[in-house]
């Protein structure tokens, strides 16, 4: 699909395969999506830009590559976008952290905000919005739309499962975005789950119900 990276590294996969069984644990299922947030961002970030700087090694003074500009944000949908967040810390430890707070409505499947912080100058930052699910993308969509409106120009999305309904409605919402992915499923179901999916992230990654 244009606008769509599948990210098919073999220990994504694995690690997917793993996530999608419905027996494992809330902690195991934590850890995995964890792991995957952080190969998944190696793909996310492997055009950005560098430039040189001087440093001295041991031996000898040269120039080295360094990422160049301001750092990154991170922005998580709440609550399952979170299960992204360490990992990706763990790789960018100087990222800013913007929080998205949505919720969908189980009747008419549309996002409500109910929270919304991000660092003030958006403009000048790359901006990697995280979500494990791409089902209907009515929140992924709304959630780029809100940063778009406080200044983010350079956006990227990042996601574990997509449907191919959800990629249409983001895409054509948010043409400019490109999205990364792990797999995209076959359809959703009438009450907007992804299939064959791997359930609710949110409440196997908190064990809730």
């Amino acid at each position: 699909m244009q606008g769509v990276t599948v990210v098919d590294h073999p220990l994504i996969q694995h690690k997917l395969t793993l996530m999608r069984d419905k027996h494992r644990s809330t902690k195991n299922f934590r850890e995995l999506l964890n792991e995957i947030g952080m190969l998944i961002c190696y793909e996310v970030t492997r055009d950005l830009p560098l430039e040189y700087v001087d440093i001295e090694t041991p031996i000898a003074p040269m120039k080295a590559p360094a990422i160049a500009g301001k750092k990154l944000v991170f922005a998580p949908i709440l609550r399952a976008g979170t299960g992204f967040l360490e990992g990706m810390l763990n790789l960018v430890p100087s990222a800013r952290v913007a929080h998205i707070g949505l919720y969908r409505n189980p009747e008419t499947l549309q996002s409500v905000e109910y929270y919304f912080k991000a660092p003030h100058d958006l403009a000048d930052r790359l901006v990697i919005v995280m979500d494990p699910m791409l089902a209907t993308g009515n929140s992924v969509s709304a959630a780029v739309t809100r940063l778009k409106a406080h200044g983010a120009k350079n956006i990227r999305l990042m996601t574990l499962l997509s449907a191919p309904e959800g990629i249409k409605t983001f895409t054509e919402a948010h043409p400019d975005v490109h999205v990364w992915t792990a797999a995209i499923d076959s359809h959703l179901n009438d009450h907007g789950y992804i299939i064959p999916g791997l359930g609710d992230a949110g409440d196997r990654m908190f064990g809730t119900k």
